[in-house]
């Protein structure tokens, strides 16, 4: 095993440019983009009757989990019109584009008390956040990272859950963005993730929030920065998260899994876009897919580390590490509340809005949160 060091990775000012996109996405991917989302708008409205007629009458039953109907019906929708997967091509910058694209397309925009844009300390220059506020007193604080594979995704593409967590779980949510490959390798994002924490940890109170009980969080390889944190956390011996909430994490970015044979493609994240997002994040960077700066599974101890709430899906090829990262945790001593949610596909969190298992499962986790954090008061 490797032992963790932290070193800063160089070059890089808050104002860089991104590489210039392509004059425009291929058509017939931004053709396809926009009628997903006409049928991300409709799902919500149909029955659950009607969803199984459409479906004719057929569920999809795979490692003994049945698959939510409004998701296969999401998933079969978007096989229709030949998309199977996150990123399309090979261009980050389009899919980045694509990914805010659709994501706008189905914003329920939910109201909070206020939403302030603003910049914290990252590893190597101000990042850009935004802050959810909560109107109850000495509420807790999540920092929160977007999931993304590390090259796409932002505090745009998960702005509604970010809202839904503050309003639901009456916390304030700090979303972070940090910074992306492949014009920052790893192990730059969760440079900037540890930083935006440590400032966190020192501006809850002017947020509003209760400096003792801040939180880490995030979703896919937004669980994974969280991880880190709270590992950097206990090594550098600072204040510990409060709570680790880790939704399918990305934990092992080495081990072939049984799930990413299961799933590897059809439920949404494709095995090609795992490899795609590990080429993009550790081709050419000064860490490997086996160290533990990337890898947290691959740690020689996690003892000590913080609470965590770790949330896997039935239908995701990252199933199994995100059950390996908490029952190691669980070994090592720390508690641990493990849900898995057998009919749902990976990124459940961000189709609440859809209705169905996801809208279900996701309050519920909201809810789990919540409870975690007042005990740790």
């Amino acid at each position: 095993m490797h032992s963790a060091h932290w070193p800063l990775t160089q070059s890089y000012t808050a104002t860089d440019p991104l590489p210039p996109a392509q004059d425009r996405v291929h058509s017939t991917e931004a053709v396809a983009n926009k009628i997903a989302a006409v049928v991300l708008r409709v799902l919500p409205q149909i029955p659950e009757g009607v969803k199984r007629i459409l479906l004719g009458g057929r569920s999809i039953t795979l490692d003994g989990n049945t698959l939510d109907t409004t998701l296969q019906l999401m998933l079969k929708a978007e096989q229709a019109l030949g998309v199977d997967g996150l990123v399309a091509g090979d261009d980050f910058v389009a899919a980045r584009l694509e990914l805010e694209e659709l994501a706008d397309s189905f914003k329920r925009r939910i109201p909070v008390s206020a939403v302030t844009d603003l910049t914290v300390s990252g590893a190597v220059g101000s990042i850009s956040a935004r802050h959810y506020r909560t109107d109850e007193p000495d509420a807790p604080l999540l920092v929160y990272y977007h999931g993304g594979g590390q090259v796409i995704g932002s505090i745009e593409t998960h702005d509604d859950l970010c809202r839904e967590i503050c309003r639901a779980g009456g916390i304030h949510v700090l979303s972070v963005d940090y910074r992306l490959a492949p014009e920052h390798k790893a192990p730059a994002g969760s440079e900037d993730a540890y930083a935006a924490y440590l400032w966190a940890c020192e501006h809850a109170a002017e947020l509003g929030a209760d400096p003792r009980r801040v939180a880490v969080g995030g979703d896919s390889a937004g669980g994974n920065l969280a991880a880190l944190v709270s590992i950097r956390a206990r090594d550098e011996k600072e204040s510990p998260p409060a709570l680790q909430l880790l939704l399918y994490p990305v934990t092992d970015y080495q081990s072939q899994t049984r799930s990413q044979t299961l799933f590897s493609h059809g439920f949404f994240l494709t095995r090609r876009d795992i490899d795609w997002f590990r080429n993009q994040f550790l081709g050419g960077a000064s860490v490997d897919e086996a160290d533990p700066r990337v890898s947290p599974l691959l740690a020689d101890d996690l003892s000590g580390l913080a609470p965590a709430l770790v949330v896997t899906a039935g239908f995701d090829p990252l199933r199994d590490e995100g059950r390996g990262y908490a029952y190691a945790m669980g070994q090592a001593g720390v508690p641990v509340d493990h849900r898995e949610y057998g009919s749902l596909v990976h990124g459940f969190a961000s189709f609440f809005p859809l209705g169905g298992a996801s809208t279900f499962a996701t309050a519920e986790v909201i809810s789990a949160m919540r409870a975690h954090l007042t005990r740790a008061g």
